[in-house]
């Protein structure tokens, strides 16, 4: 190998970190401290990477419970959410919070001069641009009133076929064979039985169910992830990343 190679070598190294380190960034926080959703969500991402960016960086919020699943859960959250999140002001280009329920979701909209997008709210709104009436699959009973509060909040309950629990907590989704067989089970019901033309996963950590679950039910799916980040990344790239919405940023 020789001096000049290495030289070029270092160089291109340099300038492609010191271009990394320049671009803008979306932060997805998982709100949960189980890492291996995090990791899940990080490889569902990886088609909405490109060269040009913005950078996609998920992150696990250590303080969060192994699964968000109740409203305690939800409401517990939110202070250090906004916490990490304010330590990351400078360097985002907008904020993705990577939980169903959406916790903190207004407060960090009031926090931060950055957009800031719910997974439950992007990958529902997703679903009405694809189908007239949706079907959620939730992974406890008790999620769907939590659930079924924020639909009323949003205006959109006449839309919403119906939606079935798993009954899986967010730990046990990495026990492949029993969540996609429930998986399978409640999407066909959802369908067959209560007319629902496209299916929203409830919960971060089904991500990587989506393509096997969308091939089984012959409908489309939404991964909510997937579909918040992609209305960030829109955002960013058309300029739009700034807040536009409850106030001067």
């Amino acid at each position: 190998m020789t001096l000049r190679f290495c030289i070029t070598s270092s160089l291109a190294n340099c300038l492609a970190l010191d271009r990394k380190l320049k671009m803008p960034t979306i932060y997805v926080i998982n709100p949960n401290s189980t890492e291996a959703v995090t990791v899940a969500i990080d490889e569902a991402l990886a088609p909405l990477r490109s060269n040009d960016g913005p950078e996609i960086e998920c992150l696990t919020l250590a303080e969060g419970p192994p699964g968000i699943e109740s409203q305690r859960d939800v409401d517990s959250v939110i202070a250090p959410l906004l916490k990490r999140t304010a330590a990351l002001e400078n360097h985002a280009a907008a904020f993705v919070i990577a939980c169903f329920s959406d916790p903190g979701l207004h407060s960090l909209r009031e926090q931060s001069a950055r957009a800031v997008f719910g997974i439950a709210e992007c990958g529902v709104l997703t679903a009405l641009s694809i189908a007239q009436r949706f079907g959620v699959i939730a992974i406890l009973p008790a999620s769907i009133p939590r659930h079924l509060r924020y639909f009323g909040a949003m205006g959109i309950t006449a839309r919403l076929a119906g939606e079935l629990a798993i009954n899986v907590g967010v730990v046990d989704l990495a026990n492949e064979d029993l969540t996609l067989s429930r998986m399978t089970d409640c999407g066909r019901t959802l369908r067959d039985v209560h007319g629902a033309d496209v299916i929203v996963m409830g919960c971060a950590g089904m991500t990587k169910y989506r393509p096997i679950l969308e091939a089984a039910l012959d409908i489309p799916v939404v991964e909510p992830t997937q579909a918040a980040v992609t209305l960030a990344i829109g955002r960013v790239r058309l300029g739009g990343a700034a807040k536009t919405f409850g106030g001067v940023p």
